[in-house]
């Protein structure tokens, strides 16, 4: 079972990554693309994402992980190759926090990224934007 990543102060919370292809797996059956939230300890807005969108959304069954940059943690990428979050993020080329990826067959990326923080009534139009363009790839 995936290992949780808890925010400060029992903010909410979301599953770890481990295996990016049973994790796309899963997020494919449901025919959902996997969404892959980047995050840093102490990040405010990231807390604030998990809270007010993504955590509710986790637990009503839409597949999100998380991976934490400066955190070797060990996960499986795409390939099937033992790497740590914090080297996979350098892959991936993101820098800012809080950056949601949505992930199509073969780990590719089926959305426009969403990097930064946006103002609370706009995030969740936006997110539901990017999953529709994401579930429109598959």
């Amino acid at each position: 079972m995936a290992q949780v990543t808890a925010a400060k102060g029992g903010a909410a919370t979301l599953p770890a990554a481990q295996s990016l292809p049973d994790e796309l797996a899963q997020a494919l059956k449901n025919k959902q693309p996997l969404i892959v939230m980047v995050s840093l300890e102490g990040c405010v807005f990231c807390r604030q994402a998990r809270q007010s969108h993504l955590s509710p959304m986790h637990r009503a069954g839409t597949v999100i992980v998380q991976m934490d940059m400066r955190n070797n943690q060990p996960v499986l990428d795409f390939a099937g190759k033992l790497t740590t979050h914090d080297e996979l993020i350098r892959r991936w080329k993101v820098s800012i926090t809080p950056t949601l990826l949505f992930f199509g067959p073969g780990g590719k990326e089926v959305a426009e990224r969403m990097e930064g923080a946006y103002l609370p009534d706009f995030y969740g139009p936006y997110l539901e934007e990017r999953i529709a363009q994401g579930r429109k790839a598959l």
